[in-house]
């Protein structure tokens, strides 16, 4: 083993690729029947952002602040949430056009509902407030992710195997002279894809049925993946 693979192998921790998160929002007027939708977006959109585990306390999070405006500003005030990268944060913010009323955190009054959802998104926020804008008010928050910065992705067992073998992949993949920075996402998803057809030819050659093998893995992620965004739910048809 060279000098420079074994560095590779050694240094495992963090990734080594960048995943990159581009914003995103949507506009929508401040009403109770777009907020099943919205949950919907921000469930899809973190999916893909491999943040699956911050994808409650963000639809929580966004529920409360559109409420709020619909609860102070008023029903049908046209609403956009925005979603970006803080840092190592999701930071989620929904901007509306009342400028004059700014929402507080206070004591709240045993039977009323005012301040509740403001003391929701205190409980699960990193931070949150609220930044006046030209002629619109963004309230925002920003959750915590377990991530060490915008581009790391979420640690697990077989995602740390998979960029240690993806990292020698690419190192062996390259021509002398070729330049040694790190390999992008898109270059990184190629050699995926080799790595899974290589793998393919092996089980053939040994006997085995690759389409088989890649059913089996694919119910496996499939399983992990719904344990990951719904703890203890279980299948359809079993008790």
């Amino acid at each position: 083993m060279t000098a420079r693979v074994a560095r590779v192998v050694i240094g495992m921790g963090g990734c080594r690729f960048g995943v990159v998160r581009r914003a995103w929002d949507i506009s929508f007027p401040a009403e109770p029947k777009e907020l099943a939708g919205l949950r919907r977006v921000i469930r899809l959109h973190l999916v893909l952002w491999g943040l699956a585990g911050t994808m409650r306390d963000a639809q929580l999070c966004a529920t409360e602040l559109v409420t709020n405006v619909m609860r102070h500003v008023g029903v049908g005030t046209p609403t956009r949430l925005a979603v970006s990268m803080s840092g190592s944060r999701l930071r989620l913010e929904v901007s509306d056009p009342e400028t004059r009323a700014l929402p507080t955190l206070g004591p709240v009054a045993e039977g009323r509902e005012c301040g509740r959802g403001l003391m929701l998104v205190e409980g699960v926020a990193e931070r949150w407030g609220v930044v006046l804008r030209g002629d619109s008010k963004v309230t925002w928050c920003e959750l915590a992710t377990g991530l060490r910065s915008s581009v790391d992705h979420v640690e697990g067992p077989q995602v740390a195997k998979a960029e240690a073998l993806l990292g020698l992949v690419g190192l062996a993949s390259r021509t002398e002279g070729a330049p040694q920075g790190p390999l992008s996402v898109a270059q990184a998803e190629e050699a995926a894809i080799d790595v899974i057809a290589d793998l393919l030819h092996w089980l053939r050659a040994h006997g085995c049925d690759p389409d088989g093998a890649l059913d089996r893995a694919q119910m496996s992620f499939e399983e992990e993946r719904r344990e990951k965004l719904w703890p203890g739910h279980q299948p359809s048809g079993l008790p």
